[in-house]
């Protein structure tokens, strides 16, 4: 038997998040992909491994644990995938990417950043990766954006409707600065059972084609179920 291997390139392999995000649709989260974890090495309660076997258990294709500014979820995520045995899984392996929430300064708001496929040795992010939010000119959206895709990662807007501006003038900002996507299939209210607010979606889909970025879904998991964000 030869045990399960997470390979830099897969966590790192952008290509392969891009065709992912283009199938999206608003039943794609939480069951076949989920792009928005926490865990216990930022604000969630689960422990990678935890976390892990939930998302075995569903079924997921396609996930990244995405703790603010840190990468221990995710290390912890990889490093316990390595130990399972592929060919004995009850059920196939979700592809894992590289992952991480970054707080920063848009036009004046505090908004966070997703960081996606990157190199997490780089030394752009090293500001950024400290377990809190970074400061001075490393706090700047243009900074966080620029640290992340030189990286070699991808960036996405978070919840892009939770902020104390409005989506559309935070959305403009963000693509002058080179953002790459949207989080648009989000869950503002945290229903039950987990769904994407309609209203707050199709807006922001529509300023994702308007401006020929990337959607992307996710629960924004806190606690102890990846179904839902608290």
């Amino acid at each position: 038997m030869v045990a399960f291997n997470i390979n830099k390139t897969a966590a790192q392999n952008k290509l392969a998040l891009c065709e992912a995000w283009e199938t999206l649709h608003p039943n794609s989260c939480p069951y076949s992909y989920n792009f928005h974890l926490h865990t216990m090495f930022s604000d969630g309660q689960l422990a990678p491994s935890a976390l892990m076997k939930q998302a075995i258990s569903l079924g997921l294709k396609g996930m990244a644990i995405t703790d603010h500014h840190s990468i221990g979820g995710y290390r912890g995520a990889a490093a316990w995938l390595e130990s399972q045995n592929a060919s004995s899984a009850e059920k196939p392996l979700p592809h894992l990417w590289t992952g991480v929430e970054i707080s920063c300064d848009l036009l004046g708001v505090e908004v966070h950043i997703l960081g996606y496929a990157f190199a997490p040795e780089h030394r752009a992010l090293k500001p950024y990766l400290k377990g809190k939010a970074p400061s001075g000119k490393d706090y700047s959206a243009k900074n966080t954006i620029a640290a992340i895709q030189q990286a070699g990662g991808l960036t996405v807007l978070a919840h892009p409707e939770r902020y104390k501006k409005k989506a559309e003038v935070l959305i403009e900002a963000a693509v002058q600065l080179g953002i790459d996507g949207l989080e648009a299939y989000y869950a503002y209210g945290n229903p039950r059972p987990w769904q994407p607010s309609l209203a707050q979606t199709k807006k922001v889909k529509q300023l994702s084609e308007d401006y020929g970025l990337y959607v992307t879904c996710g629960t924004d998991t806190h606690g102890l179920n990846i179904l839902q964000r608290i």
